[in-house]
C-alpha cells in the first residue's frame, strides 16, 4: 500500500512502482485510490488511518530504493526473494531483463500473488515461484529444484522478514544462502535495531498484527554474524539517512524509521 500511495506523486525521482496497486487485494485497493483521490474517509478507522499510510509511504520510498540501488550495482545474473510477498520487481526493473529471479514464499501466499501479477508484464528475464514452507520444506532443495545455480553469482534481498525470526532461523537460512553462494553475490538485508521502542513493539506487535518483532541486532552485532557466513558488510546504513540524501520530501519520518537499517554484504 505504501508503494501504491507513493507511486508518481513523491520527489524522489528514483521511485517508481507502477506494480504496487494491482498486486493489492481489492479492499486495500480501494483504500489507496480513495486516498489519492483526494476522497473523504469513509469511516473513523479510516481517518485514524491515512495518515499513517502517508507516513508509511514515504518509509517504503526510501528502503526501495536503497535496496534497488544494491540490486543494480551488484548486477549478479540470479536474485533471489526471501519472503516475497507483493515485491514487483521482477515487473517493475528494466535492469533484470537478463537476469533469473527466484521468488521464495509460503505455498499459499504465493498462490494469491500469481493470480495477481497475472496481469501485469514481466521485464525480467525469467522469474521461478519457488513455494516454500520453513516448517516443512527445505530451503536449499526447492532452490536447486527450481534452478538455481550456486555457481553463478546471486544478489539475495531479505526484507522485511529477519525481525521476525528467532536467532537460530536466521542463522539456518543464512547456513543455506553461504552454501548457494559463490564470489560477487551480494545479500541485502533491512533489519531493526535495538530501541527502548522496538522492545515496547516485540510485546505490542504480536498482540496487535499477529506478527511478532523477535529479533533486532545492536551496532556491529549482524556484521559479524554475516562475517561468519562468508560475507562482509561493505554499507550498514539506517533508513533517515537514506532519506536524507533522497529528498527534503521524506526526511520527516526520522521518528518513525530511526531504527531501521540496511546492511549490503558482499562475498
Amino acid at each position: 500500500m505504501g508503494r501504491a500511495v507513493a507511486h508518481g506523486r513523491t520527489r524522489v525521482h528514483a521511485f517508481s512502482d507502477p506494480t504496487a496497486l494491482s498486486l493489492l487485494p481489492p479492499d486495500d485497493r480501494a483504500r489507496v485510490e480513495r486516498l489519492r483521490a483526494g476522497t473523504q474517509p469513509s469511516s473513523v478507522r479510516e481517518r485514524i488511518e491515512r495518515p499513517l499510510l502517508a507516513l508509511h509511504a514515504k518509509l517504503t520510498v526510501a528502503r526501495t530504493v536503497a535496496i534497488d540501488d544494491a540490486v543494480r550495482d551488484a548486477a549478479a545474473p540470479q536474485l533471489v526473494i526471501l519472503g516475497a510477498g507483493l515485491d514487483g520487481r521482477a515487473w517493475r526493473m528494466p535492469e533484470l531483463r537478463d537476469v533469473t529471479v527466484y521468488e521464495v514464499d509460503h505455498p499459499d501466499s504465493q498462490r494469491v500473488k500469481r493470480q495477481r501479477a497475472s496481469t501485469l508484464s514481466p521485464v525480467a528475464h525469467a522469474i521461478h515461484f519457488v513455494p516454500v514452507d520453513f516448517e516443512r520444506d527445505r530451503l536449499d532443495a526447492a532452490l536447486a529444484a527450481a534452478g538455481h545455480d550456486p555457481a553463478r553469482p546471486t544478489t539475495w534481498i531479505w526484507e522485511g522478514v529477519v525481525m521476525y525470526l528467532t536467532r537460530h532461523d536466521i542463522e539456518a537460512t543464512l547456513d543455506v544462502i553461504a552454501r548457494c553462494s559463490c564470489a560477487r553475490s551480494r545479500l541485502v538485508v533491512l533489519y531493526l535495531g535495538p530501541s527502548r521502542l522496538i522492545r515496547m513493539l516485540v510485546g505490542l506487535s504480536g498482540r496487535i498484527v499477529g506478527e511478532p518483532l523477535v529479533s533486532w541486532f545492536a551496532a556491529g552485532e549482524l556484521c559479524a554474524l554475516l562475517e561468519r557466513f562468508g560475507f562482509a558488510v561493505t554499507r550498514d546504513e539506517a533508513l533517515p539517512a537514506i532519506a536524507q540524501r533522497l529528498s527534503d520530501d521524506i526526511r520527516g519520518v526520522r521518528w518513525a524509521v530511526e531504527q531501521q537499517r540496511i546492511a549490503i554484504a558482499d562475498r
